[in-house]
């Protein structure tokens, strides 16, 4: 058997016959910080590698929740239909089974969410399985609540700022930036630029991009969607980014 590769997400195929895709997920929570891993592997055996920090504290087994709650969120991204979970989460796996109850608020809100997902799946399972058999995900989701400078570049960290049980306050922006127009208009109504060379060149670049809650997105390479802003939004968080006691120096990779 050859070993699974990492791609992109743009080169999976939702749905690879009748088999169904496996999630593997695992949470961690330490002195040095919290996070998460979750890999999502297609029948072929394709994956995508995923981590998580928190930017909030989390116990162990909420830890665990918010890993799989990320899973579930892009394998929908992702457009599969049939999942099956892995965990080595004994109270996690036997919660979302309906074997046990979750008694504490918070682990009630957890389930409910995660049921909530589940729902928009055409089948699936979630099995509890040894630590060992999840090794790799339980090293992402170690590697993130302690580092990013230990990961690899194939390896995208993305940081949450709450949880994901909690009401999330968003700025709607409600006008789009004129940059997104084009891509907008295609998307959204199929009307394309009237200058033939423009046009050509947004049928191209199209691919990259989504609509998500009526806001546009820039899928890339192993990273997480990227929302369209404005130059002037840009400004301003550069700006941030590069002011102040923890002002970021790196390069334009990492900083991205």
């Amino acid at each position: 058997m050859g070993v699974p590769t990492t791609i992109s997400i743009d080169q999976l195929e939702p749905e690879a016959g009748k088999e169904p895709w496996k999630l593997y997920t695992d949470g961690t929570s330490r002195k040095e910080g919290s996070g998460a891993g979750l890999i999502l592997q297609n029948p072929k055996g394709e994956e995508i590698t995923y981590a998580l920090r928190f930017d909030f504290q989390v116990s162990n087994n909420e830890a665990e929740y918010e890993a799989l709650l990320a899973g579930l969120r892009h394998a929908k991204e992702v457009g599969v239909k049939q999942l099956a979970a892995l965990s080595d989460s004994l109270l996690i796996t036997n919660q979302v089974n309906g074997t046990h109850e979750a008694k504490d608020s918070r682990m009630q809100k957890y389930l409910d969410a995660v049921r909530s997902l589940i729902s928009t799946f055409k089948s699936f399972s979630i099995k509890q399985i040894s630590r060992g058999k999840n090794a790799r995900a339980d090293a992402l989701s170690k590697l993130a609540s302690t580092s990013y400078d230990h990961l690899t570049k194939k390896v995208l960290v993305e940081v949450l700022p709450g949880r994901s049980i909690d009401n999330q306050n968003v700025n709607t922006i409600s006008t789009a930036p004129e940059w997104t127009k084009p891509y907008v208009d295609y998307l959204c109504h199929d009307v394309l630029p009237d200058d033939p060379e423009e046009a050509r060149k947004v049928k191209i670049r199209v691919s990259h991009f989504a609509i998500r809650d009526n806001q546009l997105y820039r899928r890339g390479y192993l990273s997480p969607w990227l929302r369209c802003i404005s130059k002037e939004e840009g400004q301003k968080f550069l700006e941030e980014s590069h002011s102040g006691d923890a002002a970021a120096h790196k390069g334009a990779r990492a900083l991205t």
